[in-house]
């Protein structure tokens, strides 16, 4: 596991100097039809409080880009067109693209450019989606879509993303209610996962304060707060044997399933399918299967390589798109999960202990 490791601290460095490269800076553009000649606000946001940090020229194609200085974490700021406004969010000193029209300004759009942009849309989508089918006013008890956005959260709780939807309103009313005892839950997850790896960031304390203001003396602790109430997203895709396997019904046959998503062509891969191999042959009679996604270019390779494991290996094409690394808040690969019992349980955020949590759960 030294060897990923290292890996992991090298593409740590080459982000590194790609960002002083940079300067820091990061770029929002794209083109809206129907807005030639006419000028968007460009907004941040402290904790809620919405203010003006640029003005941006449309030209007459609807064409429009504008730089702006990197904060140093992540965050979210929207474009205001008129009286419509749209979200996005930057992660560091990405470039983020939107194509849409003046009129669908607001609700039908297309983000891109990073994970975290186009998470952020599908996340919007949904949202009105469920307005459109059951009312903003139900929105808080629709408990189909409060499942999948707090899966979307354990995938990644100290993600822009999950800060996001954690303070997503629709009508003036918040999606999870602090309030609401299970809502609050879900808070305090995403506030002990900022607090635990975005110290320094200002969302970390406003979560915090939201999460301890409206604590009620019965609440447990944030550390239990775990995927045991949390459903399955499920992913079906086929093995190398062309035979459909589905996530969820490997979970059904199994106590425990590490799901794995990674890509054979990385360097990382051979030590990290070695290192799976080791845990696969020592927990396998004890309830446990690896359910391994794969989004390598070349099929024919992927599967010359997934013959030779005894484990689920499942091909993610292009025709397939990344649906599934956008449920499951995946922003960059290798990146595993464990599911116990039917459900999430946990996101591995360090690879190198895979072992150690595979054994945690058996």
């Amino acid at each position: 596991m030294k060897s990923i490791i290292k890996y992991i601290l090298s593409v740590a460095t080459v982000a590194s100097i790609a960002s002083c490269s940079n300067e820091h800076q990061w770029t929002v553009d794209g083109k809206i039809e129907g807005a030639g000649g006419k000028t968007m606000i460009l907004e941040a946001s402290d904790n809620g409080r919405w203010y003006p940090i640029d003005t941006i020229s449309i030209n007459s194609t609807g064409q429009f880009k504008a730089t702006h200085a990197a904060a140093g974490y992540p965050d979210i700021y929207r474009l205001r067109l008129d009286n419509k406004t749209l979200y996005f969010p930057i992660d560091s000193i990405e470039t983020v693209t939107v194509v849409t029209n003046a009129d669908a300004f607001d609700h039908d759009y297309t983000l891109s450019g990073s994970t975290s942009a186009e998470m952020l849309m599908h996340v919007d989508k949904r949202v009105m989606d469920a307005v459109e089918h059951g009312g903003a006013a139900k929105l808080a008890k629709d408990s189909l879509l409060k499942r999948e956005l707090t899966g979307m959260l354990l995938g990644d709780p100290a993600g822009i993303v999950s800060y996001y939807i954690i303070n997503k309103r629709v009508g003036g009313m918040p999606i999870f209610d602090p309030a609401d005892k299970s809502d609050l839950r879900v808070i305090g997850a995403v506030a002990n996962a900022f607090n635990q790896y975005r110290p320094m960031d200002p969302r970390s304390t406003y979560l915090k304060n939201l999460f301890l203001s409206n604590r009620a003396t019965s609440l447990l602790p944030t550390d239990t707060i775990v995927a045991e109430e949390l459903g399955l997203l499920d992913i079906e895709l086929y093995d190398n044997k062309g035979y459909k396997k589905s996530l969820s019904q490997t979970a059904a046959d199994n106590r425990v399933v590490l799901l794995n998503f990674t890509a054979y062509g990385l360097d990382v891969s051979p030590a990290l399918n070695v290192a799976l191999n080791n845990i696969y042959q020592r927990y396998h009679n004890q309830g446990l299967e690896i359910y391994q996604i794969a989004f390598d270019g070349d099929e024919y390779k992927w599967r010359q390589a997934a013959k030779n494991l005894p484990w689920i290996c499942v091909y993610n094409s292009a025709a397939d798109g990344n649906s599934h690394l956008v449920r499951y808040n995946v922003g960059a690969i290798p990146a595993a999960f464990i599911i116990k019992n039917g459900t999430l349980a946990a996101r591995i955020t360090d690879i190198s202990k895979i072992e150690s949590e595979v054994a945690r759960h058996i």
